[in-house]
């Protein structure tokens, strides 16, 4: 007889909490084997394929593409041991596992954070009966083949007691099963983002019919009762003056009076947006963070690197320079290469650079870290500076690509601008800024000459170091950049 076990959602890694279903790579109905990936999920972090650690037929999937789950939700049920839709064993697609591994629910040892490693029991999905003494919903298990599965059980209806408002606050996942709010009726969502988001304006799930399969309501739904109850009401020809008693449903909360006015498109801070959101906001809240700036005269840089790309052998980048200049100025002011843990009141000095760098992708500003910077040569900087940029554009950037980094390089000279005070990547201590190098006019050997000419800004954390330390490593990278010769002394 089958047995029916329950994938959730992995915990991804890195403090990560949710997720986004990108794309389904199974349908149910579907043989999977184990540790074959079923879903991309989009995190704040990165792109992610997740692997189910169990081999079987999909009997159901939670969840439409573009719905928001938060880590412990349900993605996925298989049924191991089952016959697939054409009457072959499922056993045979998760070759992997032995027939009797999978016979007594064991996974699979490749792990994403939180699963993968244990044999976990057996669980049923019960519905409870809406009426007391109904009949209660047949297991999971009995469930008709994959080939025409039933629906997923998104709803658990409830008995309304009598004195609770029409808007409740959600019951959570209670176990991954089924969420319920009090009041009439059942209300299918799955999603406590989707509830969260119908609470905080007022409206009540029941009176939304949705939009995803068998009728759960999804984040679109909600919006667009959020859109129609913020437009004004067009009374028809002729029609009675309405009265002032409105529905409970359409009541609008606080924050949506308060909100009257603000009509504009609304764009969720989620995925990689939203993480940088957080993460900016929380630099600023708890990092006091001071800025110095000097402006170099980069001629003999540029000469510099003209001169090893024409000696042949792989390019050299102006990033890749600049990244050797920043790991010999950490060398000799490694107060900039460190971060602060407020609860021990300790500053942590690091033993390597990681360095990070910004890239900007269309998915929105990434942070790529290289790491062990500091024993990197220019060639081996170019080209892993190289490797990474190419898969930030492609998406494929993993939690591990982004972070870990102690320092970061920021070249904002690529959009065209001059300078910058920039917001520390919390939780490092400082960031180099580099500004476009462009000619100027400026005093070369007592003569007014046009040099190439770029503004650097350091930002550093005020806790680690004072003024006079932050001075000295940016006057170290301006010397460097204006006379490449002194960097032989630490080569």
């Amino acid at each position: 007889m089958a047995q029916v076990l329950e994938f959730k959602l992995p915990d991804l890694g890195e403090g990560l909490t949710e997720a986004e279903i990108v794309r389904w790579l199974v349908n149910v109905g579907d043989v999977v084997a184990i540790d074959q990936p079923v879903v991309e999920v989009e995190t704040a972090k990165a792109m992610v394929e997740v692997p189910c650690p169990y081999g079987g037929v999909v009997t159901a999937r939670y969840g439409e593409e573009g719905t928001e789950l938060p880590v412990g939700a349900p993605l996925l049920t298989v049924a191991v041991g089952a016959s697939s839709a054409g009457g072959s064993e499922a056993g045979p697609a998760a070759e992997p596992a032995s027939s009797s591994a999978q016979a007594s629910g064991e996974s699979s040892g490749n792990v994403l954070v939180g699963y993968g490693t244990g044999a976990p029991a057996a669980r049923r999905r019960r519905i409870r009966p809406a009426v007391p003494g109904a009949a209660p919903a047949a297991p999971a298990e009995r469930a008709p083949a994959p080939a025409a599965p039933a629906a997923p059980a998104y709803v658990e209806p409830t008995p309304a007691p009598a004195a609770q408002p029409a808007v409740a606050g959600h019951a959570g996942l209670n176990g991954g099963v089924a969420v319920r709010d009090a009041g009439v009726g059942p209300v299918p969502v799955i999603s406590p983002l989707v509830r969260r988001l119908a609470r905080d304006n007022g409206l009540d799930l029941r009176q939304l019919t949705g939009s995803g399969p068998n009728g759960l309501i999804l984040r679109a739904d909600v919006e667009r009762a959020m859109a129609a109850a913020e437009a004004p009401p067009v009374p028809a020809a002729g029609a009675a003056a309405p009265t002032t008693t409105a529905p409970v449903a359409t009541a609008p909360s606080p924050a949506a009076v308060a909100q009257t006015g603000m009509r504009g498109e609304r764009i969720p801070l989620r995925g990689v947006r939203g993480a940088v959101a957080d993460k900016l906001s929380r630099s600023r809240r708890e990092i006091p963070e001071a800025t110095c700036w000097v402006d170099a005269d980069a001629t003999e840089l540029m000469a510099a690197r003209a001169a090893m790309n024409a000696a042949g052998g792989p390019k050299i980048s102006l990033i890749a320079l600049l990244a050797r200049i920043c790991t010999a100025a950490l060398a000799r002011h490694p107060e900039l290469n460190s971060t602060v843990d407020m609860e021990a009141r300790e500053i942590v000095r690091l033993p390597e650079v990681h360095l990070g760098f910004a890239a900007q992708t269309e998915r929105g500003l990434v942070v790529p870290v290289v790491r062990g910077a500091q024993s990197r040569s220019a060639e081996s900087l170019s080209a892993e500076f190289a490797r990474l940029t190419e898969v930030a554009r492609q998406g494929a950037l993993t939690p591990a690509d982004l972070t870990g980094g102690t320092f970061t390089l920021n070249n904002y000279g690529v959009f065209g601008v001059d300078g910058s005070t920039p917001i520390i990547n919390h939780p490092e201590a400082a960031m180099l800024g580099v500004g476009r190098i462009v000619p100027k006019p400026w005093v070369h050997k007592g003569e007014l000459a046009v040099r190439q000419v770029v503004q650097l800004s350091l930002t550093f954390d005020h806790r680690v170091c004072d003024g006079g330390t932050a001075g000295g490593f940016l006057r170290y990278v301006a010397d460097c950049v204006e006379h490449p010769s002194v960097l032989l002394r630490t080569l």
